[in-house]
């Protein structure tokens, strides 16, 4: 009968020792199944972490895709205009046209022009070489009312002549008088006034 307990105290001994060692095992394997399991989640977010930044950029990319292809729809018409050959259009009007008619108007149709001073005649009734000749017509127009006046010329090769002038008239009264002295059998010419002389008899 001893024998059989001291055999159970031991089998008792035994089996606490046993269930003690197993439970220690079994907390290590439980500590390095999770350890394990914590490395590897570790492993597998740190590892995704470069394909998220990866692709971050990727997605990225047809934005600034878009962008570039904005930006060249943009700026190929105006490559386009400044490649293209310019043809200036014609001004509807000219500057340099308009702005001297503005310094320079026109002169008005209605301005009437400065009157110039009508032509003036001298009728001559004769021309004598001899003085006597020439004082005897002046006096024989006296008698018929006109004041004549005596102009002595040199002329070369003939000498000095000497010219019964009447006047100066305006033409009207100068082709009466020639008229008036032909029908009095006086010989009578037309000799304009120089506009120098004319302006000195004025």
């Amino acid at each position: 009968m001893a024998r059989d307990y001291k055999s159970r105290n031991n089998d008792r001994k035994s089996s606490a020792k046993s269930g003690g060692s197993s439970i220690w095992s079994g907390i290590f394997i439980g500590l390095a199944v999770g350890l394990v399991a914590a490395v590897a989640v570790a492993y597998w977010v740190n590892r995704s972490d470069p394909f998220a930044a990866r692709d971050k950029p990727a997605e990225s990319k047809p934005v600034a895709d878009k962008q570039a292809s904005r930006s060249d729809k943009v700026i190929d018409p105006l490559a386009k205009a400044t490649n293209a050959p310019t043809t200036p259009d014609k001004p509807s009007f000219d500057f340099y046209k308009i702005l001297p008619s503005q310094d320079n108007p026109a002169p008005n149709a209605d301005t009437p022009k400065p009157s110039t001073p009508d032509a003036l005649y001298f009728v001559q009734a004769g021309a004598f070489p001899n003085a006597e000749d020439a004082d005897n017509l002046k006096a024989r127009l006296a008698l018929m009312g006109y004041e004549a006046a005596i102009l002595a010329t040199d002329i070369p090769n003939k000498g000095t002549w000497h010219r019964v002038r009447l006047g100066p008239y305006k033409l009207d009264e100068a082709n009466k008088t020639k008229d008036t002295l032909e029908q009095n059998k006086v010989s009578a010419t037309l000799i304009k006034v120089p506009a120098s002389a004319s302006t000195k008899t004025n």
